[in-house]
Formats: C-alpha cells, sequence, structure tokens
C-alpha cells in the first residue's frame, strides 16, 4: 500500500494512525455535506407545505 520505510514500530503506528485520520475526516465531511443537503431539501418541503396550506385556507 505504502511503500514507506520506518526507523522504529512506533514511527510506524504513528504513519498509520495518521493516515486513519484523514480517511475518517474526509468521510465525516462526506456525511456532513449529505446532511446539509437533506436538511436543507427538508426545510425547503417544509416551507412548499406551509405555503401549500396558506393557498388552501384563503380558498
Amino acid at each position: 500500500m505504502f511503500n514507506c520505510y520506518f526507523k522504529s514500530s512506533k514511527e510506524k503506528k504513528s504513519f498509520y494512525q495518521h493516515k486513519k485520520l484523514e480517511m475518517l475526516n474526509y468521510i465525516k465531511d462526506s456525511l456532513e455535506r449529505k446532511i446539509a443537503s437533506v436538511t436543507a431539501s427538508i426545510e425547503v418541503l417544509e416551507s412548499q407545505i406551509s405555503r401549500d396550506q396558506e393557498v388552501e385556507v384563503t380558498n
């Protein structure tokens, strides 16, 4: 996977921990974008429902 030469097992462990942290942060960012998208869709849908209910009341 990675062609790295480590001086010690501690160095190797640290390297893989940092790679894992990068991966988890990437996943977190991706999930946050998806949550923001879903939240925006919910807000638009709620405003449409509210608008449609106002139209029904006035008719």
